[in-house]
Order: structure tokens, then C-alpha cells, then sequence
């Protein structure tokens, strides 16, 4: 039973998770289906040495099949490697003399005219409930403690009511995997907007999924129900996968493959929101997504899930910054693992950096404060990095001129 004061909850919000909580009872065997997989109940902050050392800790402690889920890459993982290693081919230049105290250093910014205490933020990412019982709500708690921004994805265990209560005021952003079915695009959205999110992240890199060869090794169906997905069908009973019992390639079949750049307007016209375009690695995208209507440029191969010939998110950085000239803010995200790996993209052009599985990691291991601990070391990573190269602020980051070997020579 939910109860008003237990939770503080808006009457409007009451009534409107109550709704939602008597559709997914509706459906036979869910709940019971659902407890039987085991997640972490861990809440507590974490020591970290190393981002990248997280992985390991996780490991022997999570199911194989979900592990491995979260882990893995596309084929033969040379994108999901190359996104991190891309970053050793740049170089910052130590500088001196520049009269900087550490508390001169300030990690400040803002995206879409929302401020946060650091450019990091969190990328979206499914089905959290594989690493915390708490899901997306312990991470979106962890996200709002560090003055960051939470953004939900379509296929999360958490509704999106759920997630926007356990943020408080704190801004959220919603991720959109397009249906095939419109009615359920502006169901979702309008239940997006109604709970108060700040913009919408549209994803466009996902028509299908990457040949995943792990999820096809364990054999991995998600043991845990999408709550969105959920609600759309007791309400709406066309038969779509709703996670539990599904692969990644099931959900996908159901996602919209066909993009155009008119489904920017769509969502635009839909919610009034601001758009971001997710997936952006050619600057020709880049130019149409902005010339569309496009809000926010997220430059992302997916973590190395999707393409896995392509090229690393960072080594193509500099091009779509340079295609958009400023008209729109760049979010950048995969292979990021260090400060250093943070300041060397905001120094090739993006606005803000997101996070991906170190922070699923560090939800993992701590909960809500796991996942502050893992923005707390890449802001204490990043702000020796800033003291180091004589850059006191963001802006100045930005400013910063990366070398190369080439420069050496």
C-alpha cells in the first residue's frame, strides 16, 4: 500500500503512481516473476582508486548474464576499448605560473539554462534494476547529491513518475527509444512532461542492436519487467515485449528504425521540450539534426555497443563541434573512465560529459552513494588535472589546446 505521508507525495503525483501501481498489478505473474532475481542493496559510499578497477569489484558479485549485459560491447569490442584509449592520442600541456590556488578552481556550468556544480553528468542507461534493487531511483538520488543531471531511459525499472519524485527538484532529462506504435510515443512523452522532465533525449543510433556476442553466450533475457513499457500495454493491449523474459534484439524490434529529421519536430511539437539528438558521430548529421530543430548534440557511439567498426566517440569530438559552431551545446559520452578523459573532451568541444557504466558500477556497489562517489572521484580527478594545466573554470577548459604526437615531431 502507498501512503501519502510515507513518501510526501504530491496529491496529483499520489494519484497518478497509484494508477500506475494498479496497471502493473494487472499484469499476471509480474511481480512474482520479478522477485526472483537478486540485486544489490548496498548503500553506502565507496573508495575508488580507479574508475576503470570498479568493473572487477562487480564482477563476482553480479549475475553473469546481467554482468555481462552491462559490461559488454559490440562483436569483437574494439570500439567499446578504442573509446577509452582514444583518449591516450591527445595530450594536455602542463602549464606554470599561473598564480592558481585550488580554490580558485571552479567546475560550474550549465546546459540547456540549467546549472550544475559539474560538467559531468549521467548517461542514460536501461534496466538499472540489474544492479540495484533501487534501480534508477537510487542513481537518480545519487545524480541530485552531486549537482548533476539524471536522465531516464525508455527501457528503465523505474516509471517515469517514480524516478521524477525521487529526484525532488532536481532536473531530470527522459529518453526516448521511438515505438513504431505513435500511440505509445505520445503516451510516454506526455507522461514525461506531465512529471516534469527538462528535455527529451532521442536516441537514433539503435534501428537495431550491435551483434552482442556475450548476451548470446548467457543467453540473456531481462529478468526484470520496463515499467514504462509496462503501463503502455495494461492500458494498451497490442502485444509488445515489456522486458521481462526479453533480449535487447526483442526490445529493439519494436523500436523505430525508419528516423527522419522530422521526428525532431515530432517530439518538439509533442512535449514543447527541448530535443537533444543522441547517437550524432557524422558532422552531416550533426548539420541536419540542428537544422531540423535539434536543441542539444549528444556525440555517442552507444559505449561501443552498436558499430563496432566505427570510429571512437572521441577521435571524431572535434568534428561535430565544428559542424554545429556553436549554434547548439555539444554532450559528449563513451570511454570516459578519468578527470583527465573529462577535461580532454570539454577541451575538444563538448559542453557537458556524461558517464555510463561506472556509474551503473558504483550503483552496484553503494547505491545512491556509490553513484555520488563515482562523480566525486572524476570531479577530484578533474580539478588536479585543471590545477595542473593552469585552467580555473570550464570556459577555460574549453580554451585549452590539446597536442598531439604530431605536434612533438
Amino acid at each position: 500500500m502507498i501512503y501519502e505521508d510515507q513518501y510526501n507525495l504530491h496529491p496529483t503525483m499520489l494519484a497518478k503512481s497509484l494508477c500506475l501501481a494498479l496497471a502493473m498489478a494487472a499484469m499476471p505473474g509480474l511481480a512474482s516473476a520479478q522477485s526472483t532475481y537478486q540485486a544489490s542493496t548496498a548503500e553506502a559510499p565507496i573508495n575508488i582508486v580507479n574508475l576503470a578497477e570498479l568493473e572487477e569489484q562487480v564482477r563476482p558479485a553480479m549475475e553473469e548474464g546481467a554482468f555481462g549485459y552491462i559490461r559488454s560491447g559490440a562483436e569483437n569490442e574494439i570500439n567499446l576499448r578504442s573509446n577509452s584509449t582514444s583518449f591516450d592520442r591527445k595530450y594536455i600541456m602542463p602549464r606554470i605560473l599561473q598564480g592558481l590556488e585550488s580554490s580558485d578552481l571552479n567546475l560550474a556550468t550549465s546546459l540547456l539554462g540549467i546549472e550544475l556544480k559539474t560538467p559531468i553528468i549521467q548517461a542514460p542507461m536501461a534496466a538499472q534494476g540489474l544492479a540495484h534493487v533501487e534501480g534508477e531511483i537510487a542513481t537518480a538520488r545519487g545524480i541530485a547529491k552531486s549537482g548533476s543531471i539524471f536522465s531516464l531511459s525508455t527501457y528503465g525499472n523505474k516509471t517515469i513518475e517514480e524516478v521524477a519524485e525521487a529526484g525532488g527538484d532536481n532536473p531530470f532529462f527522459f529518453q526516448l527509444y521511438m515505438s513504431k506504435n505513435d500511440a505509445f510515443n505520445e503516451f510516454t512523452l506526455k507522461r514525461a512532461k506531465e512529471s516534469g522532465a527538462k528535455a527529451i533525449i532521442l536516441t537514433v543510433d539503435s534501428p537495431v542492436g550491435g551483434y552482442r556476442e556475450e548476451d548470446i553466450r548467457t543467453d540473456f533475457k531481462f529478468p526484470l519487467g520496463m515499467p514504462n513499457l509496462e503501463v503502455f500495454a495494461a492500458q494498451h493491449d497490442d502485444g509488445s515485449k515489456t522486458g521481462q523474459g526479453s533480449g535487447i534484439t526483442e526490445i529493439y524490434a519494436q523500436a523505430k528504425q525508419a528516423f527522419t529529421p522530422d521526428d525532431i519536430n515530432y517530439v518538439k511539437e509533442l512535449t514543447g521540450l527541448p530535443v537533444i539528438v543522441k547517437g550524432v558521430q557524422s558532422p552531416s548529421d550533426a548539420r541536419i539534426a540542428v537544422k531540423a530543430g535539434a536543441d542539444a548534440i549528444w556525440v555517442s557511439n552507444h559505449g561501443g555497443r552498436q558499430l563496432d567498426s566505427g570510429p571512437a566517440s572521441f577521435d571524431v569530438s572535434p568534428l561535430v563541434p565544428k559542424a554545429v559552431k556553436k549554434r547548439v551545446p555539444i554532450i559528449f559520452d563513451s570511454g570516459v573512465r578519468r578527470g583527465s578523459h573529462v577535461f580532454k573532451a570539454l577541451a575538444s568541444g563538448a559542453d557537458v560529459v556524461a558517464v555510463g557504466r561506472p556509474i551503473l558500477y558504483g550503483l552496484h556497489l553503494g547505491g545512491s552513494e556509490g553513484v555520488h562517489s563515482v562523480i566525486e572521484h572524476l570531479n577530484k580527478e578533474l580539478r588536479i588535472n585543471m590545477m595542473l594545466a593552469g585552467a580555473k573554470d570550464v570556459e577555460a577548459i574549453k580554451k585549452t589546446r590539446l597536442y598531439t604526437d604530431e605536434d612533438f615531431n
